[in-house]
């Protein structure tokens, strides 16, 4: 299981390293997107800049895989990336679909290797009630119960 997950965390890594420093120094040539609603989609991320904050989370999110610490804060920063992915494809242009279903995978395996880490966020029940008696609070003119 050690191992799986080491060659999921450096190929996840690797992968987002690789592809957000691409939208920076375009040493990768990008095919012209499909007609259509993915073009489109496309023309805003490059037009807006907003594509240079997809690539830094993704180049951050890839360099925290790659180092091994903190894999809570990379699978966090990555995960509306990858959702993003994969909807396009879905959605836009299901041609890359293949590969987003590959990164989903091993995010979805890290996910799961790094759950403990994630098991606040869907506990069942809501906040504790404190077992501590309550009080009387003044403030100026006003008494307020606790």
């Amino acid at each position: 299981m050690k191992t799986a997950t080491i060659i999921s965390r450096v190929l996840l890594g690797l992968i987002f390293v690789t592809f957000g420093l691409n939208m920076f120094l375009n040493f990768i040539p990008m095919p012209p997107p499909p007609e259509g609603p993915a073009r489109e989609f496309m023309t805003a991320l490059f037009m807006s800049h907003y594509i240079y904050v997809v690539g830094a989370l993704q180049v951050v999110g890839g360099l925290i895989l790659l180092s091994g610490r903190w894999m809570p804060l990379g699978l966090t920063l990555l995960g509306p990336v990858i959702v993003n992915i994969v909807c396009f494809h879905v959605l836009m242009a299901p041609a890359g679909l293949p590969m987003a279903l590959v990164v989903s995978f091993l995010a979805l395996f890290l996910l799961w290797h790094y759950r403990e880490h994630f098991a606040g966020l869907v506990k069942n029940g809501g906040p504790a009630v404190s077992q501590l008696p309550h009080q009387t609070i003044v403030m100026g003119n006003a008494t307020v119960k606790s």
